[in-house]
């Protein structure tokens, strides 16, 4: 189903951008574990709009309900159900869009294939709110796979690049800035450089790099669920995700295996991590860490030409709230991706206990 993820730890989500509210249906959260809801409103703290000066400045508490699944603070092993509700919409704000097809989003090809049946209110149900939802499956996966780490940051905004290599990095300061970028000095030009894109009406993109720590060996289902395809398929259904490369990535095309082989040390770890973790589709016990892009968001205060639903020409330039550039917002997101692709396998592979 599209409106659902995962296989044994699953998520199915409902809402759009401008209705009443978003929520979602989490399933295959095993019974009995105590949940800490203060944990899970902040993750989606972490991510809510209006947050800094950098983001967009439409203003959502973002408060979840939970209606099933929980009694006296634990889970039942039941369906845990949840709305977030919408509470600052301006829907005023996309009515000059009800026929026009914004360049580079969506509303071309949802109008073609649900035959002109789309909410053009903030992209409906294309919208980045969608990924509230996301957040709280993410928040309560946390909360199964305590013992492993998920740390997700800034390392890229537009020509901006921190090469710092993580191992080297303080994760206890992506959460320091705005930018949530581990570097002071980084975050600030990064900070600096989105503020003057939002003056010029129009957005950047970036990349947010992601390290997950103490994954246990034999994650991953041979051969058409491996762990990185996994992975790869949640991160590419983040809104405005371009590209995602695990361990050396692409730079590992350009080198030679004697180089790029990870020599096993005598306690079966290896002495450098080129595979980023993963071999064979299976995790090895090393970190695993990848990278995701972000496109620069679409909607730019700036005038554009396109064409309408019925062929025409026509002038538009975006309006309403949004943001100048999506990574700083995207990183409790992608932890949340990630966090319920490792629920999902450590379910799957019975030899390893949860």
């Amino acid at each position: 189903m599209s409106n659902s993820f995962g296989k044994l730890f699953r998520i199915s989500t409902f809402g759009e951008s401008h209705g009443p509210a978003i929520g979602g249906v989490i399933d295959g959260c095993p019974p009995g574990i105590e949940l800490d809801f203060e944990a899970i409103q902040n993750e989606l703290n972490r991510r809510k709009p209006g947050q800094s000066k950098i983001v967009t400045q439409r203003k959502e508490p973002d408060e979840v309900k939970f209606h099933s699944g929980i009694f006296e603070g634990k889970t039942t092993g039941a369906s845990i159900g949840y709305v977030i509700e919408n509470t600052n919409q301006k829907s005023k704000d996309y009515s000059h869009i009800a026929k026009t097809y914004r360049p580079s989003h969506a509303d071309y090809t949802y109008d073609k294939k649900y035959e002109g049946h789309r909410d053009y209110r903030g992209g409906g149900r294309t919208s980045a709110r969608e990924t509230a939802n996301w957040v709280v499956g993410g928040a309560v996966a946390k909360q199964i796979i305590k013992n492993i780490k998920i740390n997700a940051y800034t390392s890229a905004i537009g020509p901006i690049q921190l090469n710092t290599p993580y191992q080297e990095l303080d994760f206890n300061q992506i959460e320091a800035n705005i930018a949530r970028c581990p570097d002071p000095v980084i975050a600030e030009q990064m900070i600096d450089y989105v503020s003057d894109i939002k003056k010029q009406g129009d957005t950047v993109g970036g990349v947010v790099t992601c390290v997950l720590q103490n994954v246990p060996v034999g994650l991953g289902e041979p051969i058409f669920n491996k762990l990185h395809a996994a992975l790869g398929q949640a991160m590419l259904s983040i809104n405005a995700v371009k590209g995602f490369e695990y361990g050396s990535g692409f730079e590992g095309a350009k080198m030679k295996g004697s180089d790029h082989n990870d020599i096993f040390n005598a306690d079966e770890s290896t002495k450098t991590n080129l595979s980023g973790g993963i071999q064979g589709g299976i995790s090895n016990g090393m970190d695993i860490y990848f990278k995701v892009a972000f496109k620069p968001v679409a909607t730019i205060i700036q005038k554009q030409m396109t064409i309408d639903s019925d062929g025409n020409e026509v002038e538009m330039m975006g309006k309403g709230r949004h943001d100048p550039c999506v990574v700083p917002r995207a990183i409790p997101i992608v932890e949340a991706m990630a966090a319920m692709v490792l629920t999902d396998f450590m379910m799957l592979n019975k030899s390893t206990q949860i």
